[in-house]
């Protein structure tokens, strides 16, 4: 089973896969490769359902129990590089969902390797040159937010970076990363209250969905760090209309905020790879926000960014009109 595995995971790797999903109904058993917003239909093999129980094995899930879903972690050597895996699984009536998540598929991703447009990840650069405030990232599921996330701290060399996720979603030893566990008592506010007595520099929040994770990213900016966190949202105007609603003071979160990014990932023409696209709210703009005014000279939406790629034939008129 090794084998199979292997081969999966290096057509995971290759195509910059986060996730592979294992559908069974009854004794068939479909593949699928999740990248970014794209779900891939794999080849199936004679292998895949003794794979498929393999997995539950390597994951330390209890095979006997169908009555609740089950989430296990390994680690396996794939052409001399260590992966951390997690293995989610669940049963309904009639199938059976099994995801191959690789936690550290992307340890080493920079800003450059997330978008090769210099003119875009430039303002985010200098986001993180700031010592404090808050840099606040958005866009739809399987825009890629995480992996700029973690693209940005990668840009922070030396400083003593603290992450507080809910799930962490890739593993490195590059950082502190702490798992929040409700069940155990360790929520948004009691996590922060902890890292902050180990003098961190950088705090990354993994994603704000509620009004406790929206007050403690603020608060932690006020105390003076550079915080970076996540949301959904359809723009980056709409990203702070979003942190409103949860509750956050709007006139605190404008003086705190370094820079407010909407994104979304494409797949470039004839199939040359993706890239994320960027707007970025950036201190001239985020100022006429605050006044109730359009972001004005200088900021490019994400619409017109999708226009010029398309100009540049990097991107199909159907991508342009669709994403």
């Amino acid at each position: 089973m090794d084998d199979r595995l292997l081969e999966l995971l290096r057509m995971a790797l290759s195509q910059h896969a986060t996730d592979i999903h294992f559908v069974v109904r009854g004794s068939s058993v479909t593949l699928q490769l999740r990248c970014g917003q794209k779900i891939r239909q794999l080849d199936s093999d004679a292998r895949d359902m003794a794979l498929f129980r393999y997995l539950q094995y390597l994951a330390d899930l209890e095979l006997s129990d169908r009555s609740r879903p089950q989430t296990g972690r390994f680690e396996m050597d794939v052409d001399g590089k260590r992966l951390a895996l997690r293995f989610a699984l669940m049963h309904s009536l009639l199938v059976t969902s099994g995801v191959l998540r690789i936690l550290n598929g992307r340890l080493d991703w920079t800003l450059k390797d997330c978008c090769s447009q210099k003119v875009q990840t430039e303002p985010l650069k200098k986001a993180l040159r700031q010592k404090s405030g808050l840099i606040l990232l958005s866009g739809p599921t399987g825009s890629g937010k995480t992996t700029t996330l973690y693209a940005m701290l990668n840009e922070l060399k030396g400083a003593s970076i603290f992450t507080l996720e809910d799930p962490i979603e890739i593993h490195s030893e590059a950082y502190v990363q702490i798992q929040i566990n409700e069940k155990q008592h360790l929520g948004y506010d009691e996590g922060i209250s902890q890292l902050l007595r180990h003098d961190p520099d950088v705090i990354m929040i993994g994603e704000i969905r509620d009004s406790v994770a929206a007050a403690m990213a603020l608060r932690c900016a006020l105390t003076g760090h550079l915080v970076l966190s996540s949301i959904h949202a359809a723009s980056a105007v709409n990203a702070i209309e979003r942190m409103c609603e949860l509750g956050v003071s709007r006139t605190v979160l404008m003086e705190m905020l370094v820079c407010v990014s909407c994104q979304r990932l494409i797949t470039l023409k004839n199939q040359k790879g993706k890239m994320c696209v960027y707007e970025v709210l950036q201190p001239p703009h985020l100022e006429r926000v605050r006044q109730g005014q359009p972001p004005g000279e200088g900021f490019v939406s994400l619409a017109e960014r999708m226009e010029r790629l398309a100009e540049k034939n990097l991107i199909s008129q159907y991508q342009q009109n669709s994403w």
